[in-house]
């Protein structure tokens, strides 16, 4: 009998995570899952396969699971976008704005070439603060994100409208609305 299982249907979602009210959509149980997890690697590449990209770009830190995955099917490299203060080595720092403070991710000066196309990729999409602060960080390399690839989005946070308002496509495998 096959399997018609969605990505959706290997998410956990954790209620009054980590606050009262917040419905957590935990990835991590799809990651345990070997074919839900390539399911969701095989969707998240698949609009880009023939596309030219020549780097991915994972947001620390489920980005790293994904997007590291998707870079070797892509057959390209991958880069870690960092917290501060992780990565050895020069490196050029972006600070976004956080629900309460900021904070500052970092990637090594070195790991971009001016006019690389960028896969920008991540668990979840929520405000976007995160992926736009990745996003900029690229853009001070001289690179483009040619796209942003997500398993969840979070459409009621704003988070696609702000990334769609820099011209970027977003491609997400879920949604969840009214959470």
């Amino acid at each position: 009998m096959l399997d018609h299982k969605t990505v959706a249907d290997y998410i956990r979602t954790i209620p009054d995570f980590p606050d009262d009210g917040i419905l957590f959509r935990d990835v991590t149980t799809l990651f345990l899952d070997p074919r839900g997890f390539r399911l969701a690697i095989d969707q998240l590449l698949a609009p880009f396969v023939g596309q030219r990209i020549d780097k991915v770009a994972g947001l620390e830190a489920r980005g790293f699971i994904l997007g590291g995955a998707v870079a070797h099917q892509l057959s390209v490299g991958f880069v870690p976008v960092r917290k501060k203060g992780k990565l050895p080595g020069a490196t050029v720092q972006q600070d976004y704005t956080l629900e309460y403070g900021t904070a500052t991710v970092e990637i090594h000066e070195d790991c971009l070439v001016p006019g690389e196309r960028v896969l920008l990729v991540d668990d979840l999409l929520a405000t976007g603060g995160t992926a736009e602060a990745g996003i900029r960080l690229v853009e001070r390399l001289g690179a483009e994100v040619m796209a942003t690839a997500f398993v969840v989005d979070l459409p009621d946070l704003g988070g696609r409208k702000r990334l769609e308002a820099m011209g970027l496509g977003v491609h997400a495998l879920c949604a969840y609305a009214g959470d």
